[in-house]
């Protein structure tokens, strides 16, 4: 009896001991890093840049669309892919706050060419956040290096994105989605700054130029100047499809006129006007644009915004032996 226990004991040792070497391995294999790709698919960047760039060519709004994406994919489950599924009941994609999202197929793209070369070795979810890198270059924004190693996620559900920010969200609730995700003040007016470049849809204006209090009125913190340009473009029952650009003085450049839009009444949706209603992301605001070139360390939106959107793509990944490497994007691989 007591042979027989010593043996179990053994092999329960053993077991356990085999249990944490593999705990050990993936924790160890389960961090995202620069060059993730380097020896197993050493042009997986390169792949993905090519993409994006002829992409940029034939659609001048894809830079937009593409940085949509990655933001849209990391605030709902985290940066995993989810949100380029589409052959399920209920996918998140079909979310309302998903209203207008694009550049599905470049990431498909992408993937076809990265299969043909890796198979199986480089997930959706780090496409979409080296997509979203190259287009902001593209569009004169600043590089970054992309960490790499996610995976993709298998879960994929319209109801998980009730917590993506909404144009009509106060302060408040914008500060407080945000913070829920990780996120300070600060990194909400910055990560909000990407509608520097970019079209929103009138689909998303008509409380704000029309209803914003109920009584028939406008956002009060419109320039007097602008909403007459906006309600043009976006007039009472007219096309809620056509598309306006959501920083009116340089659409397709990354810069940081948005914030003086924001600042001088000249945001075109209520959520970035609300920026400006706060006392702690207005003073953010005012000190990227009080700053001096000539004082080292001063703020630079730019290199906050780099900053940010790695920290961005690290939100809440799946790596090790969580998820999957998808086949192709749009549809979760047979078990």
């Amino acid at each position: 009896m007591a042979a027989l226990l010593c043996k179990r004991s053994a092999k329960s040792l053993i077991f356990s001991s085999i249990i944490c070497f593999l705990i050990q391995i993936t924790a160890l294999n389960g961090q995202l890093r620069v060059g993730f790709y380097s020896q197993r698919c050493h042009n997986a960047e390169s792949i993905v840049s090519s993409v994006v760039k002829e992409a940029s060519q034939r659609e001048p709004r894809m830079p937009a669309m593409l940085l949509r994406l990655h933001f849209h994919d990391c605030f709902v489950q985290g940066c995993d892919g989810s949100i380029l599924i589409d052959n399920v009941k209920e996918a998140e994609r079909n979310a309302f706050g998903h209203e207008g999202l694009g550049g599905f197929e470049e990431i498909e793209k992408a993937k076809t060419r990265l299969e043909a070369q890796c198979p199986g070795v480089v997930s959706c979810a780090d496409i979409v956040a080296l997509a979203a890198r190259d287009a902001i270059v593209l569009a004169g924004g600043p590089f970054y290096e992309v960490e790499t190693g996610r995976r993709d996620g298998r879960v994929s559900d319209l109801s998980l994105a009730a917590a993506m920010p909404d144009v009509d969200d106060s302060i408040d609730v914008l500060k407080g989605k945000f913070k829920n995700k990780g996120f300070t003040e600060k990194e909400l007016v910055i990560l909000s700054g990407a509608h520097t470049i970019g079209t929103t849809a009138c689909f998303f204006m008509p409380r704000r130029l029309y209803n914003f209090t109920g009584r028939s009125d406008a956002d009060p913190t419109i320039n007097s100047k602008f909403l007459p340009e906006l309600r043009s473009k976006c007039p009472k029952n007219g096309n809620i499809n056509f598309r306006i650009p959501l920083d009116n003085a340089s659409e397709r450049k990354f810069d940081d006129q948005i914030l003086h839009n924001i600042k001088n009444g000249f945001a075109v949706i209520a959520s970035d006007a609300r920026l400006y209603d706060d006392k702690i992301t207005r003073a953010v605001i005012d000190s990227y644009l009080q700053r001096k070139k000539s004082i080292p360390n001063s703020p630079s939106f730019a290199r906050d915004f780099g900053l940010t959107m790695i920290k961005l793509g690290r939100l809440d990944v799946k790596t090790g032996l969580v998820g999957e490497i998808r086949k192709v994007c749009n549809s979760f691989n047979k078990m």
